[in-house]
């Protein structure tokens, strides 16, 4: 079992930026990819970035220059560090992690107000 516990969210105003950070614990023995996902009110979830335990990482085009994911495989931790947002970041974001299978975090609320 691999348990994800994200931290972060919050509200700020347009060209603000935040940090989210997304800590898993269990019994790990090599976490695969980590990545976030984001869902706003009445859209599906859609990735927003992810990272391989290799370093490789991927983003959504909406997101490009403006985010930046990052992981530290020692405390088995990735962050998102989100600059310039604008409201229609709005959303919650959930954490997700690799391990045989793939498991979430709770969410966090991230609200952009212009």
């Amino acid at each position: 079992q691999v348990q994800l516990v994200e931290s972060g969210g919050g509200l700020v105003q347009a060209g603000g930026s935040l940090r989210l950070s997304c800590a898993a614990s269990g019994r790990i023995f090599s976490i695969g990819a980590m990545g976030w996902y984001r869902q706003a009110p009445g859209k599906q979830r859609e990735l927003v970035a992810g990272t391989t335990n290799g370093g490789s990482t991927h983003y959504a085009d909406s997101v490009k220059g403006r985010f930046t994911i990052s992981r530290d495989n020692a405390k088995n931790t990735v962050y998102l560090q989100m600059n310039s947002l604008k409201p229609e970041d709005t959303a919650v974001y959930f954490c997700y992690a690799d391990y045989i299978l793939t498991y979430w975090g709770q969410g966090t609320q991230v609200t952009v107000s212009s």
